[in-house]
């Protein structure tokens, strides 16, 4: 077995002891637990830090978009979750900034 393919074993079987251990663990502790508290924030800081990313450091298509229109789109997209808390309306507002920036520059 090439050594590649060892590393991406173990890193399954890695993976799928955590999300094993996440379910016991996750299975015996109330929502309101510290400790679930904690995992969420993380969560949440994680998907912050890769939204930043993308707007300030794009790769692939997304670098096509003019970086205004980018920031544009974020702060629309923040407005909106700000004001009626749900995802799917930020979202679409989010893009249609962007694409209505993206047109005028």
């Amino acid at each position: 077995m090439a050594a590649d393919d060892l590393a991406l074993g173990l890193l399954v079987l890695a993976c799928a002891a955590m999300r094993a251990a996440g379910l016991v663990v996750a299975g015996r502790l109330r929502p309101d637990h510290p400790f679930v508290r904690w995992a969420a924030s993380v969560a949440i800081a994680t998907l912050a830090a890769f939204v930043i990313l993308a707007v300030a450091a794009p790769v692939g298509s997304l670098a096509l978009i003019p970086w205004p229109a980018r920031v544009a789109g974020f702060l629309a997209a923040m407005a909106l979750f700000a004001w009626r808390r749900g995802l799917f309306l930020p979202v679409l507002g989010g893009f249609a900034v962007t694409l209505a920036v993206t047109r005028l520059l």
